[in-house]
């Protein structure tokens, strides 16, 4: 029987507990064998001050994950064509590991732009997504069942009830930046490989 992995996309910059919290559930619940993280590297045509470089990004996600054989860490797309589109990562990863099944995994907030996505219905004709409820911002607390994506309606999405979270990485390289305790945010490993490397201070 094929391995079924869960794509976890991001920039992990840095990668939190919030991730790890999300990816841990996903792999319990959601009848994944394996989650990875797939660390999207920087575009060059956006570059962005705040952003670590990208093998920064896949080492600390990388110490994040070691002692998880359940979770994982992908630099698949450092080598493919920028931007990244995630349907030409599929693509490459399904061709690298044609015995694994892969499954997407994004936020509530992300499945409302799916439709934006390049090739989209390709998509999720060839891959199934798994969906974790984001926190609703403020202005937003007040948006109906009737407001959420019809793609909850796809038979090949399904919504995870896995934990809420409210970690933001732009708030945890804030608070760095202001010289407060991230202790409890982030892996012990990842605090010290930041730590040392005197990054977003």
């Amino acid at each position: 029987m094929s391995k079924r992995i869960g794509l976890y996309f991001g920039t992990f910059n840095p990668i939190h507990v919030g991730h790890l919290i999300i990816a841990n559930h996903m792999v319990q619940y959601a009848d994944l064998d394996q989650v990875w993280f797939v660390v999207t590297p920087q575009n060059p045509l956006k570059p962005k001050a705040s952003l670590l470089a990208d093998y920064h990004r896949l080492a600390l996600t990388r110490i994040a994950v070691e002692d998880n054989p359940m979770l994982g860490a992908s630099n698949i797309e450092f080598d493919l064509p920028q931007p990244s589109y995630t349907v030409h990562t599929l693509v490459a990863l399904s061709e690298k590991y044609p015995e694994y099944v892969f499954t997407i995994i994004m936020g509530e907030d992300n499945l409302n732009t799916f439709h934006k996505w390049k090739n989209h219905e390709q998509i999720l004709e060839d891959y199934s997504v798994l969906v974790y409820p984001r926190v609703e911002s403020d202005e937003n607390l007040s948006v109906n069942q009737e407001a959420r994506s019809p793609f909850l309606q796809h038979p090949k999405v399904t919504m995870i009830d896995a934990p809420l979270m409210k970690i933001s990485a732009s708030f945890i390289r804030k608070a760095i930046k202001e010289g407060r305790d991230v202790r409890y945010l982030l892996t012990e490993s990842v605090l010290k490989y930041l730590d040392e490397m005197n990054f977003y201070k």
